[in-house]
């Protein structure tokens, strides 16, 4: 779930410390829970917000951090997001040593896929070994959030820290499923908990899934935890916890009162279509926790060469109207209506169509009267005419997923949506 924190000052970063450092963006997972979205894309290439990938939100904070190294291990029906990374981030120069480079699994340590988020950097560990980075940071490819990453950095090396682990207060976290730590004073990591500890009076933290290592201490603790035959390779789970008690590990709490420029301490696990559906929806609040429009931190993505957006009146004399919704571009509403809702590119609305509380993918058609409300509709869908969704969970159950907070989704390319 969503929460959001103080406002981050300015703070200098050596440029050294930021240019011995490789991104590892763990993009593979197949997003079960994220289905039919996930049906033909892998998760972290989800679409989100009317224009962007859900990846493009940790890729943007390497950007603004000053981070120009990136491997981004792929893995489940990563054709998306690869041609999404070329298509938006072959930005940066490799004679300089910069890049953004996709790795799917390269099956030099068996002929299984990855096992677990230490076995996916652990399977990639020769491109370790012989890069010249001394730390190496670890992120997830799948969450939405602003961070400066040069401030974790700084961090890491104030304390001395063999690992440092972004978190945030346990109070404050309210999604199910993280790992939960529990620090001392000096924000040293004493133990790593699969729930948080009976004990209230005990400080503790859950991770955010990312993670700073010295590089040397990484490669070891992979190549252990590769021996251990009852180990689960999680990279917290096991490796982190592994280390705790013989090394320095550290938590950085997410949302401090440093940062070289301004963040709104937001930060969202897409773990179901609920969540991604409740973040879009965060998009549209009068006041969003997260601001897209941040100007000094911009969220990077591909942009098609779609005309703007514009509202038509309908053949039957109806004005177009969008209240309260984001409209992205090539998109027309010709005499429909559309409330509180997420279009993005060149979606058509049809006369007398009304569109309320949904997210509509990329080139979806909406037919003339037809109603739908608490959709997520993918890619290239078409509605026929005077179709009605969102106002019968029975009827809706017999073509569509309805997720427990009965928010209806809809799979690609379905030409076949009909009253």
């Amino acid at each position: 779930m969503a929460f959001a924190f103080r406002t981050l000052n300015s703070l200098n970063t050596g440029h050294s410390m930021i240019e011995e450092t490789l991104a590892i963006i763990l993009a593979g997972g197949a997003g079960e829970s994220l289905s039919p979205l996930t049906d033909e894309r892998t998760k972290a290439a989800v679409p989100f917000g009317g224009k962007y990938r859900i990846i493009d939100f940790p890729l943007s904070n390497c950007l603004h951090s000053g981070l120009r190294r990136a491997l981004v291990l792929t893995q489940y029906k990563s054709h998306s997001l690869q041609k999404h990374l070329r298509d938006a981030w072959s930005i940066y120069n490799p004679e300089l040593g910069e890049y953004i480079t996709a790795v799917p699994p390269q099956m030099r340590t068996g002929s299984g896929w990855y096992a677990g988020t230490a076995d996916a950097i652990y399977q990639n560990l020769y491109l370790l070994e012989r890069n010249p980075a001394k730390y190496v940071i670890v992120l997830s490819g799948d969450n939405i959030y602003r961070m400066d990453y040069a401030v974790l950095l700084q961090q890491h090396l104030k304390n001395n820290a063999d690992v440092t682990m972004a978190c945030v207060d346990s109070a404050a976290m309210c999604a199910t499923g993280c790992l939960t730590l529990q620090v001392d004073d000096e924000q040293r990591v004493r133990a790593c908990l699969q729930q948080a500890p009976d004990d209230v009076d005990k400080k503790t933290f859950s991770s955010l899934g990312i993670y700073i290592f010295s590089k040397d201490l990484l490669v070891e603790a992979l190549s252990k935890d590769h021996e251990q035959a009852q180990s689960s390779h999680g990279l917290a789970t096991d490796v982190i916890s592994g280390l705790i008690d013989s090394h320095r590990v550290y938590a950085y709490e997410f949302g401090a009162s440093e940062g070289r420029v301004s963040q709104d301490g937001y930060w969202r696990n897409i773990a179901d279509l609920d969540d991604f559906y409740e973040a879009n929806m965060d998009l549209l609040k009068p006041v969003p926790p997260i601001d897209l429009y941040q100007r000094d931190w911009p969220i990077r993505t591909h942009q098609p060469q779609y005309p703007p957006a514009r509202t038509v009146p309908g053949v039957l004399g109806n004005e177009g109207i969008s209240i309260n919704s984001i409209i992205s571009s090539g998109t027309v509403i010709a005499g429909g209506s559309v409330q509180k809702s997420i279009l993005f590119s060149n979606v058509h609305i049809g006369d007398e169509a009304v569109v309320e509380d949904s997210i509509l993918f990329d080139g979806v058609k909406v037919g003339d009267g037809a109603h739908i409300r608490n959709c997520i509709i993918d890619k290239d869908v078409v509605i026929a005419a005077a179709t009605k969704i969102g106002f019968s969970a029975s009827e809706d159950g017999k073509q569509f997923k309805i997720t427990p907070n009965g928010v209806i989704a809809i799979g690609k390319s379905r030409s076949d949506v009909k009253p």
